[in-house]
């Protein structure tokens, strides 16, 4: 008998969490081992404690690495529109580029 092909559902996209609680989902996040995110905690990185457990929001993590790294930074996700976290760092380099540019020619 011939097999009956289904048609494939699309699979679902989870929404952002809008809080990674303990240090599986904040290291996954970053995608780091637990230690390292541990260790960015001590040396600064936001985190909040309740009780025992651990929590931060993506939105505190990408500006922590934003200013920590000295320019804008996003975590891709699974749900993140790609293609505007493109245009906004193409955005961000052109605007560097030309800055540059400007300094040079004024010397």
């Amino acid at each position: 008998m011939p097999k009956h092909n289904k048609p494939r559902r699309a699979p679902k996209l989870k929404a952002p969490p809008e809080s990674l609680k303990g240090w599986q989902q904040i290291a996954a996040f970053l995608g780091q081992p637990v230690s390292v995110a541990q260790r960015w905690a001590k040396t600064g990185m936001p985190t909040h404690r309740q009780r025992r457990s651990v929590t931060v929001t993506p939105a505190e993590l990408n500006e922590w690495l934003g200013r920590e790294s000295g320019e804008p930074v996003h975590v891709a996700t699974e749900d993140a529109e790609l293609s505007a976290e493109l245009k906004r760092g193409l955005s961000y380099i052109r605007k560097q580029t030309n800055r540059d540019t400007s300094k040079k020619k004024r010397r």
